[in-house]
């Protein structure tokens, strides 16, 4: 047998330690990203990588207009909340909880927390997925609504959404000049809510 083949065989034989579980771990709001970090350092240091999994930040990207250009912005959509794939006992327990900007784990007792289910968790991380194949525009546009156009020849007059172009950030919007209802292309930055 030679040494490849006698790492893999003991690896396989290797007695599996306790399933690691997703926990829901509240942090202070904003801070998410710094909660991640800081979990991911006392982890290392505490020498107890074989007690934790994944830490997910649920966010989803999102297109915006910033001075008429396309920019693409993270955006949480569970502010304040952070996902821990972890073993739960009393060391990790307390290596979660006395971390700066935890205020502590969401679900069960207070010192004995309740699991989400892998499922719960696929979820989030195919909504997650879905955001980076096809990013969310910020503002969402309903057809019929009426906007107002705030540059261009058309500016300070009233309209109604027609049609809404999300991938070329465009609107058509009913205007009425002069008794009649007139058709105009306008990007997003041009028009907002009334």
């Amino acid at each position: 047998m030679s040494e490849d083949q006698n790492v893999v065989a003991t690896e396989s034989t290797a007695p599996a330690g306790p399933a690691k579980r997703w926990y829901v771990v509240h942090a202070y709001s904003g801070m998410e990203k710094a909660v991640e970090r800081n979990l991911r350092e006392r982890i290392d240091r505490a020498g107890m990588q074989d007690k934790f999994g994944r830490i997910l930040v649920p966010t989803e990207e999102v297109v915006e207009l910033k001075n008429g250009k396309k920019a693409v912005t993270e955006r949480r959509f569970f502010p304040g909340y952070v996902l821990v794939e972890m073993v739960m006992d009393d060391d990790s327990w307390h290596l979660v909880k006395h971390t700066s900007k935890v205020t502590g784990f969401v679900g069960g007792a207070k010192n004995r927390p309740a699991p989400i289910s892998e499922a719960e968790v696929m979820k989030i991380v195919n909504q997650m997925q879905e955001g980076v194949d096809k990013p969310k525009p910020k503002v969402e546009w309903i057809v019929g609504e009426v906007v107002r156009v705030k540059e261009g020849p058309f500016t300070d007059f009233n309209g109604s959404i027609e049609e809404v172009n999300y991938d070329k950030s465009k609107l058509r919007v009913s205007v009425t000049i002069f008794g009649r209802a007139t058709p105009v292309e306008l990007d997003f930055a041009q028009v907002e809510k009334v």
